[in-house]
């Protein structure tokens, strides 16, 4: 009776978010979604299984777009340039986390260790954080393997060859450079990838890696935001003097607009950088680029799914962006816990709803195809993967949905 009435507590405290949005009075059931997942795990698999009882492990998922006929995932080859590939991984460690299915287990094997070479080749963009620790870093959790931990621990080091200290951030393009002319460009993206530098510090890894992090954060912090809190992808540094040089876009709909997934990576990104310093400033700002997310949300969306960028003169016609509130789920439930009090209750109760309109047909993919969910978009102004199934989206609804799990929410 008290989890109820403590629920019910947290669902008003989302219905007095906005009365814009339409939160319907929609229960999450945790259970159903993990089983769910499971279910769609393992019809991917037999998809992706040969006729001989084989996998191409060289092979991962990346999307399903909209209009495939067929129900399987379309792969990538397992590769540095290729930046989805350790999610999929990552979502068979967290199904075999759930469920205890060796089968999965086996299969997760072998799809991490398709990408072993690339924690020890040059580094090819930051994009190596999601591939290794969303795949090394989730095996890790489950069998705390020396071999996997010097994986990570390699990869962390890789990517500190792209920290360039007279700016204070990482390189996140290397080869985007000389066509756009970016002496140095650093992606709101990159903030995820500080993830695996903070743990390698932290896990037997050069201690230099934990300031190299904190660095790239604050750098990215001071520069990379607008006064209100909202973020351009692109942020370009002149290489003489550090001096940032424009906030510009490349994925979102302007240089001056609100691309989802970006606000997104910097919601995700300082509550991370917040659970490994503890320093209140990172708390802050956390919450700063999170109320301008739930803000803008408010004006543009009609429910808690943001559109694929917030300022799309096609407003609700505009495609949504499923990916983009996944990770924003995530990241709250992560974030409500250092808040408290009723900010924080906001924030889990938000969460939670947007796991549960994310559970909705309207949204779930269920037998149309092997994916958990439908309606994400990766790259609009290139025209690619526009209202689609993509792995990613995949991946941070699972952790989300297991970091509900375990705040043992009902």
């Amino acid at each position: 009776m008290i989890k109820t009435k403590r629920l019910i507590a947290l669902l008003f405290a989302a219905f007095a978010f906005s009365s814009a949005i339409s939160i319907q009075a929609q229960t999450l059931d945790i259970d159903r979604q993990l089983k769910y997942c499971s279910t769609q795990v393992h019809r991917a698999l037999d998809e992706l299984r040969h006729k001989d009882g084989t996998y191409d492990y060289t092979m991962q998922p990346r999307n399903i777009l909209n209009g495939d006929r067929q129900k399987g995932w379309n792969c990538r080859p397992a590769k540095a340039e290729e930046w989805c590939d350790g999610f999929w991984p990552g979502i068979l460690w967290m199904t075999y986390q759930t469920t205890g299915d060796e089968a999965v287990r086996r299969a997760a094997e072998g799809y991490t260790e398709s990408l072993r070479g690339i924690a020890y080749q040059p580094c090819y963009d930051h994009d190596i954080g999601f591939l290794m620790f969303c795949s090394y870093g989730k095996g890790y959790e489950v069998n705390h393997s020396r071999e996997y931990k010097d994986v990570i621990l390699a990869s962390a080091d890789s990517l500190a060859t792209l920290f360039n200290p007279i700016v204070g951030t990482i390189l996140s393009w290397p080869r985007e450079v000389k066509p756009h002319n970016w002496p140095h460009n650093t992606i709101m993206d990159n903030m995820m990838n500080l993830d695996m530098m903070f743990w390698a510090a932290k896990n037997g890894g050069n201690p230099l890696l934990y300031d190299l992090a904190v660095t790239h954060a604050k750098t990215t912090m001071l520069n990379h935001f607008r006064p209100d809190g909202s973020c351009y992808h692109v942020a370009v540094y002149d290489t003489i003097n550090g001096n940032l040089i424009k906030g510009v876009t490349h994925q979102g709909y302007a240089d001056n607009s609100m691309w989802a997934r970006g606000q997104s990576w910097a919601i995700y990104g300082y509550t991370m950088v917040y659970r490994y310093t503890h320093n209140k400033v990172f708390l802050d700002f956390a919450q700063k680029v999170t109320d301008v997310y739930l803000k803008r949300l408010k004006q543009t969306s009609d429910d808690l799914i943001p559109l694929w960028d917030m300022d799309d003169p096609r407003g609700t016609k505009a495609p949504k962006d499923a990916s983009a509130a996944c990770v924003v789920a995530d990241a709250l439930l992560e974030l409500q816990e250092y808040v408290g009090d009723e900010k924080g209750a906001e924030y889990k109760a938000i969460a939670l709803q947007t796991l549960a309109q994310l559970s909705t047909p309207k949204y779930q993919s269920g037998k149309r195809n092997v994916s958990f969910l439908m309606h994400s978009t990766g790259h609009h102004p290139a025209g690619s993967e526009i209202d689609a199934s993509i792995i990613y989206a995949d991946y941070y609804y699972l952790e989300a949905l297991m970091r509900a799990k375990r705040l043992n929410v009902r």
